[in-house]
């Protein structure tokens, strides 16, 4: 009985060291594959974030522009003899649609000062008609939609600092692991994005 339980013992230690001799072949191509996967799984979670913070800006900015719109219609209601005035104005806010930049033309700083000129002294004269008007004290509607617009042009700069942040560590992280991501993306997709930071200087 000793002598058999003694083989027995020998032969799972032998098992034992038969796996542990093995297994230490197994980690470098487990590591590799795990490196890849993580990469891909990182590159394309900053860019779905990055996409995500870009849409909520622009539907921000749709919002501020289609409340303008309102605005301007409740002006003419209240304020018919500035028909013409208010005219211009819904001109320049069709206008803001095709002036507005996009992922690729903010790297021209002309472009987004151009779109914040064009859009800051539309919103400044708007609501400053807005206030003007002397129904302002009592018309909700008047109130809500001046207040609507000046919080969406007050969100600008957080919506801008949010998606800088994003793209700088995107930026960072195709840097640091190109050779790798040439694998799974296109040169294209591993272009760095500009920042609005670098529009601003």
């Amino acid at each position: 009985m000793k002598i058999n339980v003694f083989f027995s013992a020998c032969s799972g230690v032998g098992f034992c060291l038969l796996l542990l001799s093995g297994c230490g072949k197994n980690p470098v191509k487990e590591t590799s594959f795990t490196k890849a996967d993580s990469l891909t799984e990182t590159y394309l979670a900053l860019q779905d974030t990055m996409l995500q913070v870009w849409n909520g800006m622009m539907h921000d900015d749709n919002r501020k522009l289609k409340a303008m719109g309102h605005l301007l219609h409740e002006l003419s209601v209240t304020s018919p003899e500035k028909r013409d005035e208010l005219n211009i104005l819904e001109q320049r806010i069709e206008n803001l649609k095709s002036l507005r930049y996009d992922q690729q033309t903010m790297s021209d700083m002309e472009v987004v000062s151009e779109y914040d000129f064009a859009s800051s002294s539309v919103v400044t004269e708007l609501i400053s008609l807005g206030e003007a008007q002397k129904e302002f004290d009592y018309n909700t509607t008047l109130q809500k939609l001046v207040d609507s617009i000046r919080a969406a042009d007050e969100r600008v700069n957080n919506y801008r600092q949010e998606y800088d942040r994003i793209a700088s560590r995107f930026n960072r992280f195709i840097e640091r692991n190109k050779t790798w991501l040439k694998e799974i993306a296109q040169d294209s997709g591993l272009t760095k994005k500009p920042l609005f930071e670098m529009a601003a200087e």
